[in-house]
């Protein structure tokens, strides 16, 4: 049963030790331009689309350990092309495989510092 929400998600924000560099990263993968940047270590992108929310990086001074708890999944129209792609954008493949249930075909990948994210193709909607 849905309810009034308490808030709504503006903003996406990836902990990073070069913000600067990440941002550089996913603006080329996500096609859109630093918005704004602000304090000491905060860059935000602009909106992909209208309504969703801004993907915003932020410096911290540890380095990414573990397995994240969440993650970005991209739509693509070929698996493979993306996957060539990103890494010339500096992403890795993980050694997970590849994976298909219910309509959905996805792949694990890594960005500059590590994070995962998945591309995948998905069914419309």
């Amino acid at each position: 049963m849905a309810s009034e929400a308490i808030g709504e998600i503006r903003f996406v924000t990836v902990d990073s030790r070069d913000p600067e560099r990440l941002a550089e990263f996913w603006s080329r993968v996500l096609g859109v331009e630093v918005e704004e940047r602000f304090g000491d270590g905060y860059v935000i992108l602009a909106r992909a689309t209208e309504g969703a929310p801004r993907v915003t990086f932020q410096r911290v001074p540890e380095e990414k350990a573990g397995k994240n708890r969440l993650h970005l999944d991209l739509r693509v129209t070929s698996i493979d092309a993306a996957t060539r792609d990103l890494e010339e954008l500096g992403a890795m493949r993980t050694l997970d495989g590849d994976f298909e249930e219910e309509g959905y075909r996805w792949r694990v990948m890594r960005d500059p510092e590590g994070n995962e994210f998945c591309i995948a193709l998905m069914p419309p909607g």
